[in-house]
């Protein structure tokens, strides 16, 4: 299924998607009372997370294949049109104050540039050259991985991503929302979360959504996670950028170490604030730089440090 210029034969192709589908049950919804309706949304939304369920094995395969990339220096380049883009972005944007990541490691592009961040860019999803422009422009390799995002399945943008980053090598996934889809095809993991037909016909900002955001959530954590950037369920790699996460850094060395605050406040100031190496001093009691040396050593994993310094 490939984007066409004619509104006869875009219309028919649209009318076979489980995203686009009418529901005649619901042609009154606007006459409902306000509570009514939050409770059918609410109900709708409900079944998203037994959806992805669905596509949980697909989901860590492709998890898996990413973090071996990630591994070896990789990117991960989340790359989509109106919301499917606007997720991948998010997602992008969380994962430096979370997991001290670089800008660069993890990558939202979004068809149309930043300014469709807030603004609908006529025609963007449309451009095949605009993907693979935007994908040269960062100059891709074999160790980067690109996300092609799309409700429908069937965004030009998001298969010229898909299929250009492909034909370098790079590793590829297709999140989308129907069954059958070209970008999944077009990706060497194809995750179809099938959601099905929306409370308001063709509103793929709701249960699509939903369901893209959740594995996008899904591909970043447990990657970082496989990446060592968390130490149980603690977000050691936390970058302490404002009070509150300043705040949390000392609660998580606390949580992980069972230290009091004034050993907490002396392995922090020792590493000039960084968590994981705070970690290690008050575990293994070592010094700062013989914990940033353990640490580099072993690829940043702090369990590996523990091992290494006997602790």
């Amino acid at each position: 299924m490939t984007s066409t210029s004619n509104p006869r034969d875009l219309r028919a192709e649209l009318e076979t998607l489980t995203t686009e589908a009418f529901r005649p049950e619901l042609a009154g919804i606007d006459q409902l009372p306000t509570l009514d309706i939050a409770r059918l949304m609410n109900t709708e939304d409900a079944t998203v997370a037994a959806a992805v369920a669905h596509r949980i094995p697909e989901i860590a395969a492709a998890i898996d294949a990413v973090a071996e990339r990630m591994g070896r220096g990789g990117r991960l380049i989340y790359m989509g049109a109106g919301t499917a883009g606007r997720l991948g972005v998010l997602d992008a944007s969380e994962c430096p104050p979370t997991f001290n990541t670089e800008p660069s490691q993890v990558v939202g592009l979004i068809a149309g540039g930043p300014d469709a961040l807030v603004t609908s860019i006529e025609g963007a999803e449309d451009s095949r050259d605009l993907a693979q422009a935007d994908l040269d422009a960062l100059t891709l390799t074999s160790d980067d991985t690109v996300v092609g995002v799309s409700a429908s399945g069937r965004t030009p943008y998001a298969i010229a991503a898909v299929e250009h980053a492909r034909s370098v090598g790079a590793l590829t996934i297709g999140l989308s929302c129907n069954e059958h889809s070209a970008l999944a095809a077009a990706a060497e993991h194809g995750i179809e979360v099938v959601v099905g037909p929306e409370l308001l016909t063709g509103s793929t900002r709701l249960k699509a959504g939903t369901a893209q955001k959740l594995v996008l959530n899904m591909l970043s954590t447990i990657t970082m996670i496989r990446l060592g950037k968390t130490y149980g369920n603690l977000m050691v790699d936390v970058r302490a950028s404002n009070e509150k996460l300043r705040a949390r850094s000392r609660r998580i060395v606390a949580l992980a170490t069972g230290a009091d605050d004034v050993e907490i406040e002396r392995a922090l100031a020792a590493t000039d604030g960084e968590v994981k190496n705070a970690i290690l001093v008050v575990l293994a009691g070592v010094d700062g730089p013989t914990a940033a040396r353990l640490l580099e050593e072993s690829g940043g994993r702090l369990r590996a440090a523990l091992a290494a310094a006997g602790g």
